[in-house]
């Protein structure tokens, strides 16, 4: 089992930046791949970003690439998101997730965390 704890939404204006932060615990969190997801008010959960277990591969979807950045610290079990020029449709509850296997960089996962609301303000 893996358990995953998001921290770091909040409100920010248009343009600016937040960092989401997750914290992975339990017998195999160190060789988990682990992504974010995001569900929008009214839409379905899709694919934000993924990083593999070693950090050496790194996957986006195309509306955030070149403004987010996804990185992990094996060191101590935590993947971040590094979210800059936020627009008002990044507005969303974002959902660390995790997998052993690379069905995460399919869009699914078998770990998630709680979520973390992300809104961005006109």
């Amino acid at each position: 089992q893996v358990q995953l704890v998001e921290s770091g939404g909040g409100l920010v204006q248009a343009g600016g930046s937040l960092r989401l932060s997750c914290a992975a615990s339990g017998r195999t969190s160190s060789s988990v791949h682990m992504g974010w997801f995001r569900r929008a008010p009214g839409k379905e959960r899709e694919f934000v970003s993924a990083i593999s277990w070693s950090g050496e591969r790194a996957y986006y979807a195309d509306g955030v690439k070149g403004r987010f950045t996804i990185s992990r610290d094996n060191a101590k079990n935590t993947v971040y998101l590094q979210m800059n020029s936020l627009k008002p449709e990044d507005t969303a509850v974002y959902y660390c997730a995790a997998d052993l296997s690379a069905v995460l960089f399919a869009g699914t996962a078998k770990y998630w965390g709680q979520g973390t609301q992300v809104t961005i303000s006109s």
